[in-house]
């Protein structure tokens, strides 16, 4: 496992992160997620993302009990903060209520004394933003949390962020968490280039399109039975990668893998890697043969031409 600096802080984190969005807490056996979680841990990564709001708290209360058997200092801890956890109008977003009290439930569910990174998991236009930079700092300065971070906030949101914290001689925001993989370019267009203007580190979510860019959905083709577009709980996020356009592209990354030597996975991990300021990218896991894979394309560097392939098969076809 290879381990990047996050943005202009010095905290290392593996290329290769694990997350629990979807898999953990939804798993029919309920030892299942410390397995995966073990395999990963055992495999050198040592980033784990999780959030208050997934699966109502159940996700941070696995990871929590999974990772207490290893030493605190060996792993980074980070989960986040905004979506709604209640139907109250303060059971929400960013205030420093809101971020204070859902920041010491985190702490008791994960079973720690401190978070390494929290993250606030979208913007919330409805708080000044000085009070949700000021509310985080505490939380730093309280010990309760080592570096802070943001998932989902637009550039210029992002940049309205780290000079207002520079104006309030605050802690910086160290990191962003977009989605990005080969079929979702966007981040590219600006969001990559502020952050490196600025110092954060990106941790990328859904780098395989939700298992779009495993090449297991085939254009045309059957779903498999045991895949996460047939889950109709897990289904939602995968469907806009899964049409046909888009899997037409996939079929035509398949033989550039296969050149390269490498599974489409890891081609499509190692793509991003290739992005200096991406620190990590987070994967998910159904199964511990999945960590097993995916680990492998820590290290991996993609030359020039393999690169401009790439670039030619994600292009759509005229119609």
């Amino acid at each position: 496992m290879q381990y990047r600096r996050l943005g202009n802080s010095g905290l290392k984190v593996s290329e290769i992160a694990l997350g629990s969005w979807l898999t953990v807490g939804a798993a029919s056996d309920p030892r299942l997620p410390e397995r995966i979680i073990d395999r990963a841990y055992g495999h050198g990564i040592n980033l784990f993302d999780t959030a208050n709001v997934y699966h109502h708290g159940e996700a941070e209360r696995i990871v929590g009990h999974a990772l207490a058997k290893y030493e605190r200092s060996s792993y980074v801890l980070a989960t986040k903060v905004c979506v709604p956890v209640g139907d109250g109008p303060n059971d929400r977003g960013l205030s420093r209520k809101h971020i204070r009290e859902q920041c010491d439930l985190s702490l008791k569910r994960l079973g720690v004394d401190y978070i390494d990174l929290y993250q606030c998991h979208r913007y919330d236009p409805d708080t000044p933003l000085d009070e949700t930079l000021r509310a985080l700092d505490d939380l730093v300065k309280a010990g309760k949390v080592l570096y802070t971070g943001v998932s989902m906030w637009k550039p210029a949101q992002i940049v309205d962020a780290v000079r207002t914290g520079a104006e309030l001689n605050l802690n910086r925001i160290i990191s962003s968490q977009p989605q990005y993989h080969m079929l979702l370019r966007e981040p590219e267009l600006e969001l990559i280039p502020v952050c490196e203007k600025e110092g954060l580190g990106q941790i990328v979510f859904s780098p395989l399109a939700q298992g779009a860019l495993t090449g297991k959905y085939e254009p045309g083709g059957m779903i498999p039975p045991s895949s996460r577009a047939a889950d109709p709980k897990q289904n939602g996020a995968i469907s806009r990668w899964i049409d046909e356009d888009h899997l037409k592209r996939v079929q035509r990354l398949k033989p550039i893998a296969d050149h390269a030597g490498i599974s489409l996975a890891q081609m499509a991990l190692a793509w991003i890697l290739r992005q200096p300021s991406v620190a990590s990218c987070i994967v998910g896991a159904s199964r511990p043969e999945q960590v097993d894979h995916n680990v492998h394309a820590s290290g991996i560097r993609l030359d020039a031409a393999t690169l401009d392939a790439i670039d030619a098969a994600l292009k759509f076809e005229e119609k």
